[in-house]
């Protein structure tokens, strides 16, 4: 019987961090204790979620952890990087929530670490890998359900719940910018969907047209892609209306040479209840598809990569190519300001 993985929290500034290491728990890892600096906006929340973990005081108390594998990383997002080359110089795997890093420096940082210290440093792209429609779609795609996949079309909105966000929230320079953040998703799915290992961004633009007493905040963002493989457009933005039973009405269309899909992850505005709806429509189908057995399997994966040291759930050059096309994309829309 495998050891379990046993992981460490560094840094919960952001409640991707429940995700992260609630799934991880799921299939069978360990959480052995956490460490966040000062009193972030989450603590509450955490610590009713999480009672029995132990806090430690520093970050060099919780690097020197022994027999630990994994390292969270849910930190304020400037923060991150530092955060996750110190962990793997500590010897220690690295899932980090998105983005990764703010900056092409700190990207080129993190490259380096990881030639060197040989760890895994990868994102848990939550709007793929914790929503089961889009691990059913690619079951899909992968099947030729839709033939050749030739574009997606990534929409993120977001609810702004200003009353809740945090500080750094509306400072640029500490969350990296509307298309580093969000759109980093969006980017993900599509280089996974069209098979893409290179793409150029094409377009890109970024604005604040709702929030002018925050000139720090990106509320609307734009992308477009290519590459030798497929097009792709993203939009993302922070205008969910309170209506809305949740906080974004997330969707991805995927475009194929013989048939589409598209995915309404959260919410069905059309009235159907619950979340993951698959629209799947070929030469045979036109139809809903269940995704309720599709399962989450990035998690296991990645277990299974930190104790046999392969790359089955993300390669390594796809984690740096969407951190890459996300601050490209990030530098082009602010030039063009």
């Amino acid at each position: 019987m495998n050891k379990p993985i046993r992981c460490i929290a560094l840094g919960i500034d952001h409640r991707h961090i429940f995700g992260q290491i609630a799934q991880m728990q799921a299939v069978g890892a360990e959480f052995a204790g956490w460490w966040s600096e000062g009193t972030p906006e989450t603590l509450s929340g955490f610590q009713k979620r999480f009672p029995d973990a132990p806090r430690l005081d520093t970050l060099e108390e919780a690097l020197q952890q022994a027999d630990l594998d994994l390292a969270l990383i849910a930190a304020i997002p400037a923060d991150r990087a530092a955060i996750a080359i110190r962990a793997m110089e500590a010897g220690f795997d690295v899932m980090t929530d998105k983005p990764g890093c703010t900056t092409l420096e700190q990207l080129a940082e993190i490259k380096a670490c990881v030639a060197t210290t040989k760890r895994i440093w990868s994102i848990d792209f939550s709007e793929r890998f914790e929503v089961p429609s889009v691990a059913r779609a690619t079951e899909l795609v992968e099947a030729g359900a839709i033939g050749k996949v030739v574009q997606t079309v990534g929409l993120g909105p977001h609810r702004l719940n200003r009353a809740t966000r945090p500080g750094w929230f509306f400072e640029r320079e500490r969350y990296g910018g509307i298309l580093c953040d969000i759109a980093s998703h969006q980017i993900d799915q599509f280089l996974h969907f069209t098979g893409s290992t290179e793409a150029e961004v094409t377009l890109a633009s970024v604005g604040n047209f709702a929030n002018p007493n925050d000139p720090g905040l990106q509320d609307f963002g734009e992308i477009a892609l290519k590459s030798g493989q497929g097009h792709g457009y993203i939009r993302v933005d922070w205008y969910t209306p309170d209506a809305l039973p949740n906080w974004g009405d997330g969707r991805l269309t995927i475009l194929g040479t013989e048939g589409y899909i598209e995915i309404r992850k959260y919410v069905d505005v059309g009235g159907a209840d619950g979340t993951d709806h698959l629209f799947l429509v070929n030469g045979e189908r036109c139809e809903r598809v269940d995704c309720s057995d599709a399962g989450l399997p990035y998690f296991q994966r990645l277990a299974n990569d930190i104790r046999e040291r392969t790359e089955t759930a993300m390669t390594q050059a796809h984690a740096f190519k969407v951190m890459e096309l996300a601050l490209q994309a990030q530098a082009l829309a602010e030039a063009g300001k």
